[in-house]
């Protein structure tokens, strides 16, 4: 026999009831929509179905389904989820904590190759809602110490779990020539170069020869096996190196090796890559700076300049945004905006935190702009992203959208009414 037919209806209701959220196509119509891959949309729409854009055009070209969430966007700027490329996010939660900070080996070893991020993340770091309100959404989380840190990790700031995260494991390899990885492997300037270099010939040696190695049939070499499997990979042109490296020689140091090995090169910090823009840029090596920079705050960074993007922009560097920072992150359009007031285009602004740390982490065809079939990383603003009192009106991370909640705010709500009386008073205690 079969069902009443009211039952029936109400199981489908039900069923309905229980999608979640994103398996609702979502048009977001009317607003200024920055594509990053092509011009600017005035009243443009920006469909969302799962976890992908389905659609992105003018709104008499985009066709918005009958059934879909509609959400009225006049007067507001749509852009992709904004991308901080080096942060340690999910790796340290309060830095003054040891047992909460897992971006670093505890170790001696200036080559730390093998290290991989990805394991150490957690997930429920309450750093992430609140860096998803300043309309971030992915960011690199890094590792650090030694001469070569480890390999690092792209993650979408939503899941419960690493897996659901990950966008790209093992993104790039780590590497640094500053003071302070020279104290911690209580090296000189060269030193650091030699132990990379030192590093790179035994992974070029090893690579052929993995059974002789496990034989011990083959010459001793200055790293571990994982740690030559981990450089090999960089050899082979599968992930870039990222070097940080503040200093102009440094910088020098940096591109001599790269150009000795071919490697796929970044440079990250660069205070003073503005001195050797001409080079990166025929060498073709993007660079991840801090716009809000210009203090001389160590011996290497003595050039440091507000002007710094601006000058490799102008040059055809290739340039990526960072805030460098954790608990930071949420400031990256703050970046942005100060590096267009000291002359950077507006456009290759809002690129340096969107399409350019995608490309220069190997998620470019994911991740970094609104286009048919990307992941459906967008956020809504209230205006002009670049201004300071401009909010963060929705998050869509993978096509769902975001609460708008986190600690801090709800640490707000908890204390922001407490009228006449003192936290902790008891209205029914005696006076």
């Amino acid at each position: 026999m079969s069902p009443p037919r009211r039952l029936v209806c109400l199981a489908s209701l039900l069923l309905l009831a229980a999608l979640p959220v994103a398996a609702q196509p979502t048009a977001l119509v009317g607003g200024t929509v920055h594509p990053i891959s092509g011009p600017e949309i005035d009243d443009g729409v920006v469909l969302l179905r799962g976890d992908t854009i389905a659609a992105v055009g003018p709104r008499g070209d985009v066709s918005v389904p009958s059934g879909a969430r509609r959400i009225d966007l006049s007067g507001q700027v749509v852009t992709p989820g904004f991308m901080d490329a080096a942060t340690a996010t999910g790796l340290i939660e309060v830095s003054a904590v040891r047992d909460t900070r897992d971006n670093a080996l505890d170790t001696d070893d200036a080559v730390r190759a093998a290290f991989r991020v990805t394991d150490g993340i957690n997930p429920n770091s309450v750093v992430i809602p609140v860096t998803r309100l300043g309309g971030v959404t992915t960011v690199a989380s890094i590792p650090s110490g030694g001469a070569v840190a480890g390999q690092g990790a792209v993650i979408d700031l939503h899941g419960e779990t690493i897996e659901q995260m990950l966008v790209r494991d093992r993104a790039a390899l780590y590497a640094a020539f500053t003071p302070d990885a020279a104290d911690a492997t209580g090296e000189a300037r060269g030193g650091l170069a030699m132990r990379l270099r030192e590093a790179l010939a035994d992974a070029q040696f090893y690579a052929g020869r993995e059974d002789e190695y496990q034989r011990g049939a083959t010459r001793d070499l200055s790293v571990s096996r994982l740690d030559l499997e981990a450089l090999t990979a960089v050899l082979d042109g599968d992930r870039p190196l990222v070097v940080e490296a503040a200093r102009a020689s440094d910088i020098d140091a940096a591109l001599r090796i790269a150009e000795e090995f071919d490697l796929d090169l970044r440079i990250q910090g660069g205070e003073e890559a503005w001195m050797r823009a001409d080079r990166l840029a025929e060498a073709n090596v993007p660079v991840i700076v801090k716009a809000l920079n210009n203090l001389p705050t160590a011996f290497d960074r003595l050039g440091a300049r507000f002007d710094n993007a601006a000058r490799l922009h102008a040059a055809g560097v290739p340039v990526a945004l960072s805030t460098f920072d954790t608990h930071n992150a949420r400031t990256l359009r703050l970046e942005a905006g100060n590096a267009v007031r000291h002359g950077m285009d507006r456009d290759a602004a809002l690129r340096a935190i969107t399409l350019a740390p995608a490309e220069l982490l190997g998620v470019a065809d994911t991740h970094g702009s609104l286009e048919v079939g990307k992941t459906a990383n967008v956020v809504v603003w209230s205006g002009d992203p670049f201004e300071p009192l401009t909010s963060v009106e929705h998050v869509f991370i993978g096509g769902t959208e975001m609460p708008d909640d986190s600690r801090q705010k709800r640490l707000l709500r908890r204390y922001e009414d407490l009228g006449d009386r003192p936290p902790g008073y008891d209205a029914g205690a005696p006076e």
